[in-house]
């Protein structure tokens, strides 16, 4: 059986967290044969009632399937669930939270291996697995030949994109969007924190913070076409001296307020940098010039 009949295809799934189970869940009721390993055995025992079959140790488990994918801890746990598996002909997909270092040396590892490998970054939380309107999906990179191949099973689950022949891809790009999210979390924090204390109903502000930053997030079109051209004053609505003047206001109404500047004085420190370095003119993407070591 392979992946021309995508429903049927037999595979088998190393880790049962949160996030294992889930892909397990989705797999099984798509209809496909699902061998499973999990280091704490008891993990298993509900999926078993559902279809899935049990194996005793990693490496039974990695023969029972030509596809073989993992969801463990870290890449230490990849290494210590592979010891010992024999690996040819199989196409092994990882996704495994690491950095991109890491898959390009596990799929050079794999590959001497005798197996093809991909790399995922998963942009999705359990709840969001097998929800296709949740907008979840996994980024994938490595070997073309092996995710045209197995395609229709790995998007069961959730949206599957491919990034590259490059296996570090995926894992740079899902560290990308998950930094992008911590900065968005840090402005969240501040602005809920400069509020609070105020007779202002924050179930009603939540949607206006939305709002806002909805409308904001576009700029990160005009970055990708600012860097893209070497252009960092091209189509500029805030130039830094202004954004730098208004931090001013920024700083001091926490100050007024009682609140700590800790999250939002690094990146006002980089753009005063940039500025007094002569770029008044262009936009905040110059910043990312000093963040290069």
């Amino acid at each position: 059986m392979t992946d021309s009949t995508p429903h049927r295809t037999p595979l088998t799934l190393l880790g049962l967290g949160a996030m294992g189970t889930a892909l397990a869940r989705t797999w099984l009721a798509a209809g496909h044969p699902l061998t499973v390993w999990n280091r704490t055995a008891a993990r298993a025992e509900a999926l078993a009632a559902e279809g899935a079959r049990i194996a005793p140790t990693a490496a039974r488990a990695v023969a029972a399937s030509d596809l073989v994918v993992l969801c463990l801890l870290d890449d230490a746990s990849v290494e210590d669930a592979l010891a010992g598996a024999d690996l040819t002909g199989k196409d092994l997909v990882n996704l495994t939270t690491g950095t991109p270092a890491q898959a390009r040396a596990r799929a050079a590892w794999a590959q001497e291996r005798g197996a093809r490998f991909l790399d995922g970054g998963i942009m999705a939380v359990p709840p969001m697995i097998g929800v296709p309107e949740s907008g979840g999906y996994v980024f994938y990179s490595g070997s073309r030949a092996a995710f045209d191949a197995r395609h229709g099973t790995l998007a069961v689950p959730t949206g599957a994109r491919y990034v590259g022949e490059d296996a570090g891809f995926a894992a740079l790009q899902d560290v990308a969007l998950l930094s992008a999210m911590t900065g968005m979390f840090a402005g969240l924090s501040h602005a809920f924190a400069l509020v609070r204390d105020e007779d202002i109903d924050l179930l009603e502000f939540a949607p206006v913070l939305v709002e806002w930053l909805v409308a904001m997030a576009p700029a990160a079109h005009s970055t990708a076409e600012q860097l893209t051209s070497g252009d960092y004053t091209a189509d500029v609505a805030s130039n830094l001296a202004m954004m730098v003047s208004g931090n001013t206001t920024l700083v001091r109404t926490a100050e007024e307020q009682g609140v700590s500047g800790e999250l939002l004085l690094p990146f006002m420190d980089l753009m005063a940098r940039r500025l007094r370095d002569g770029h008044g003119d262009e936009s905040a993407t110059g910043v990312i010039e000093l963040l290069r070591r």
